[in-house]
């Protein structure tokens, strides 16, 4: 059995692809530095799993998470385009620099692929449908570090020999996401106001769009990427989406009436950094990984309300206990 080393175990999409590795089997090892991710999320499964608490940026530690280890998914990274504006410096260290020493960690070592999660904010304001042959356009410090994060990962396949690839997510959301966060997606955010019976805020005229894309559809890519031909896929970056393109309006709506909430959106200046529109083409990852969603937008929108729902419901009964 391949043995994998997820990157950011403890957040949202990490322990995602723990949880669907272990129910196949596999053996994981786990790094986090817990900043963001939460360890409540391997609860369930932290006997089960090798996991370090240790920063990307740590070098000892980097060189002995990658011994012996087939695959990496590389999903840690601070994730938000607002406190990017803020503190880049912080970004491009926690982005850059960590991916950095992950690749010179997974080179020195025994891993034989390196799957990175990039992101769709690369493409910035470009025309639509994103394609991958575009050319980067990224407006925020955030997605600078995620757009360098892929030339390190084509540098390190054309001069090491190391096989990399870079899947580009788009708007992720689902269960375990922490809407608490200020890195958290508006998705998750509505959801928990919502259920608290809490006015949601829209930044902007709502009319801005995303390729919203449920975080079973990403866990399956992932899998894909590190079981395809390296000849089809080494090198390169794709694009993990729905391939439809969502309003925050329509998104909002859709919540609205999965928790059976009153009100509408309150809304509030758009925010710096931020695209307007994106949706990705994903013919390429459908040709080259066999990738095609497997969950739909209106049934990611159900799981995920039930699971915040479930969560609420817990909290409720513990606190009154």
């Amino acid at each position: 059995m391949p043995r994998y080393l997820i990157t950011g175990i403890a957040g949202f999409i990490g322990s995602a692809l723990a949880h669907a590795l272990l129910s196949q089997g596999h053996e994981v090892r786990g790094l986090d530095n817990l900043s963001t991710g939460k360890r409540e999320n391997i609860s369930d499964i932290l006997k089960q799993i090798d996991f370090r608490e240790a920063d990307l940026l740590d070098e000892a530690a980097m060189a002995s998470a990658c011994h012996n280890i087939d695959f990496v998914l590389h999903q840690a990274a601070l994730p938000s385009v607002v406190s990017s504006v803020k503190d880049p410096m912080t970004t491009h260290r926690s982005n850059t620099d960590g991916t950095l020493n992950l690749l010179l960690a997974a080179r020195n070592g025994s891993v034989k692929r390196v799957v990175y999660a990039s992101s769709c904010s690369a493409y910035g304001d470009a025309p639509l449908p994103n394609k991958e042959e575009m050319m980067p356009q990224p407006l925020s410090p955030y997605a600078v570090s995620k757009v360098t994060g892929e030339f390190y990962m084509n540098s390190f396949h054309k001069v090491y020999g190391l096989e990399t690839l870079s899947l580009r997510y788009f708007n992720v959301f689902g269960p375990r996401q922490d809407a608490n966060s200020e890195y958290s997606a508006v998705i998750a955010k509505f959801v928990t106001l919502m259920l608290e019976d809490k006015r949601p805020v829209i930044f902007g005229d709502g009319e801005q769009s995303r390729d919203f894309t449920y975080v079973e559809n990403v866990v399956a890519a992932n899998m894909l990427a590190c079981a395809a031909p390296a000849a089809a896929v080494v090198g390169r970056t794709f694009n993990i989406g729905m391939g439809e393109p969502v309003t925050i309006n329509q998104a909002y709506r859709s919540i609205q009436a999965l928790a059976k909430f009153p009100e509408g959106p309150a809304y509030d200046a758009a925010r710096s950094g931020e695209i307007r529109h994106s949706f990705a083409d994903i013919s390429l990852a459908r040709e080259r990984l066999g990738y095609a969603p497997i969950v739909t937008f209106e049934q990611g929108l159900n799981n995920t309300v039930d699971w915040y729902l479930a969560e609420t419901e817990k909290a409720s009964a513990k606190s009154s206990s």
